[in-house]
């Protein structure tokens, strides 16, 4: 991204229920905005109630960009997000608009504020080989087989943590070399031409943990449950149609989102409802506490809110932004 002048734009992060989505709209509306998904979940055009994707009326407000514009089976990796989000960065600007980036994904996150270690992207044979084999093996023996061959990498992963285990084993696979060593590369750097003004959102525990319960069980009321039965039931007939998609279906990112097992164990009659829901909580909960963890050591905030937004705080934010954009046009 090359221009003459630096482009301003506005990151609004925390955990789930935090309210960082209505602060970023407060601050669109305030300073005629777009708002830019940084949520690894709200990408998908699945789910849109469970994972609290604005609604209609609010994107219909305010711009949104990068909101459901992916389908199930879509990888969508920290490096492409953040090609995607420069180009929403650069294209809000040129509108005369300020870009206003949301969400509670890290990796994201991180991706656009320091840049990428140069991980070459892994062959598509490659990571179906690799979940394929954990299919069979199960996890446990994958994570062993991790602890052999790079056991450096294994002492820094939760052993139930699948997601992050196949990784390190397929970049192992892909490349011969671990992904510990290619994380240590040098990263290349944020956008040129390109500055941040950081707010993050840290309500206290026991308030981030009551709007997480209150919001999932408005998201029951809302048709969450019915998202997850509408998608299982799609993945169903498209693998009957085509018996090759159902893997990458089965092994889909968004079918890990909050609340998708239990809603789906209890569409299965596995579950009665109640304890489905109190599941999902139990699961959001742990979620945004490994989410403030995260903030807390890898995010730098130039605004912390140590509250749960509303309006009462828009004042502050309002003037930290504009001293930001006179610090930039001096």
């Amino acid at each position: 991204m090359t221009r003459n002048k630096d482009i301003l734009a506005i990151v609004v992060a925390g955990p789930t229920a935090s309210g960082k989505s209505a602060a970023a709209l407060a601050i669109a509306r305030e300073f005629n905005g777009v708002v830019i998904n940084a949520d690894s979940m709200q990408i998908y055009e699945d789910l849109p109630v469970l994972t609290a994707r604005p609604t209609d009326a609010e994107r219909g407000d305010v711009p949104h960009r990068l909101y459901g514009v992916l389908k199930l089976g879509e990888a969508c990796s920290a490096a492409q997000w953040r090609d995607m989000a420069i180009v929403e960065i650069s294209e809000a600007h040129q509108a005369g608009r300020l870009p206003v980036l949301c969400g509670g994904s890290g990796l994201y996150i991180k991706a656009l504020l320091e840049g990428l270690s140069p991980i070459p992207e892994i062959p598509v044979d490659v990571r179906h080989a690799v979940r394929a084999a954990c299919d069979t093996r199960g996890l446990p023996a994958m994570r062993a087989e991790l602890e052999s061959r790079n056991p450096v990498m294994a002492a820094r992963l939760e052993p139930a943590d699948r997601q992050r285990t196949l990784r390190a084993l397929e970049v192992l696979e892909a490349t011969g070399r671990s992904l510990a060593d290619w994380q240590a590369e040098p990263k290349s750097g944020p956008p040129p031409g390109l500055r941040f003004a950081t707010i993050l959102l840290t309500p206290p525990r026991a308030e981030l943990y009551a709007a997480c319960d209150e919001r999932l069980r408005q998201m029951v009321a809302q048709g969450a449950i019915e998202d997850v039965a509408e998608v299982y039931a799609r993945i169903e007939e498209q693998s009957d149609r085509n018996p090759a998609e159902k893997e990458s279906l089965d092994d889909a990112l968004l079918l890990k989102a909050l609340g998708v097992p239990q809603f789906r164990a209890y569409c299965d009659g596995v579950l009665d409802l109640e304890t489905a829901i109190e599941k999902a909580q139990i699961a959001t909960r742990r979620y945004a506490k490994r989410q403030m963890t995260w903030f807390r050591g890898n995010y730098i905030s130039q605004k912390t809110i140590t509250v749960k937004y509303s309006k009462n705080y828009d004042a502050g934010i309002f003037s930290f932004i504009r001293q930001k954009q006179l610090t930039l046009d001096n």
